[in-house]
């Protein structure tokens, strides 16, 4: 789950401090026209700051996952197993048509690895030193056939445009929401744009950012299948499936933070299937064998 709960909770912290910075430069009053609400100009206002919100995290994804789980970029190959590791990523990448990523390794026991980036030519790969010495290198290369494709399908890209547009909607409806209910409290039909109304507004934007999160969720275990069968064509099947077979075995507890467990290749975890950003690791190998 690397790679989405990252962006989910940074995409979160963006827009919580956007709020507070167009609640203290008087922005919001712009949203208002004699007390009533200005719902174009309230529009306007969600877009820029939604879309903005949603790239601002995507630009910050790779920095943030580098210092998450300290990962070494790998500048010099010190082993052969960075040498393979970095000829390997460097073939696949040819073979998807992108630039050459950064390759990283991180330490920590389970076997995990993830892709991440504001571009398909300025991307990371990570994989953890426990994936490096629990799996074979067949293993490992479709694992790394998987990550490479999340970056050639953009998808961190396509889901910044998602989380950007659901954004609009969660601080158009927050504001909108947040009046009505302003008003309520204060019985003044003119109310709104004060302290009570800002506090409201900032809860709702939690509640309705995390409906929204689940939207991102369901995105995001449909690419899991896709980026499969990426790792399929770039290793092959059979390798993608005893890799898949391999994960599936690991009883071992992620030590991965929870901000960026979304990013990785199993990422399982969660208390409900539409809380996940991975459907279960059977119905993915299901889904490469009825592949055609």
């Amino acid at each position: 789950m690397l790679r989405i709960a990252l962006f989910l909770l940074t995409n979160l912290a963006v827009m919580v401090l956007l709020t507070i910075v167009v609640k203290i430069t008087g922005i919001d009053v712009y949203a208002y026209n004699r007390g009533g609400l200005n719902l174009e100009a309230l529009l306007v206002m969600a877009a820029v700051m939604g879309m903005g919100g949603s790239f601002i995290s995507l630009a910050m994804s790779k920095w943030i996952a580098k210092m998450s789980v300290r990962a070494q970029v790998i500048t010099e190959p010190r082993n052969p197993t960075e040498t393979w590791l970095l000829g390997t990523v460097r073939s696949h990448a040819e073979k998807a048509g992108i630039g050459m990523p950064e390759v990283a390794i991180y330490d920590a026991p389970e076997m995990n690895a993830f892709a991440t980036g504001m571009s398909k030519n300025s991307a990371l790969v990570a994989v953890s030193s426990g994936l490096l010495q629990s799996m074979d290198r067949e293993q490992v290369d479709a694992v790394l056939g998987h990550e490479i494709t999340h970056v050639a399908n953009g998808d961190m890209v396509t889901m910044a445009l998602i989380q950007g547009v659901l954004n609009t909607f969660v601080i158009f409806l927050a504001r909108v929401i947040g009046t009505l209910v302003d008003r309520a409290i204060s019985g003044n039909r003119d109310s709104g744009g004060g302290f009570a109304y800002f506090g409201i507004v900032i809860v709702l934007q939690i509640a309705l950012g995390f409906l929204a999160s689940l939207v991102v969720m369901a995105f995001s275990r449909w690419r899991e299948f896709r980026a499969d069968a990426g790792g399929a064509r770039l290793a092959g099947r059979d390798s993608m499936i005893s890799a898949l077979q391999r994960l599936g075995g690991d009883d071992g507890q992620s030590t991965l933070p929870k901000a960026i467990q979304a990013f990785g290749i199993t990422g399982e975890g969660g208390i409900a299937r539409f809380l996940r950003s991975h459907p279960p690791i059977p119905e993915r190998i299901a889904a490469l064998r009825a592949a055609p």
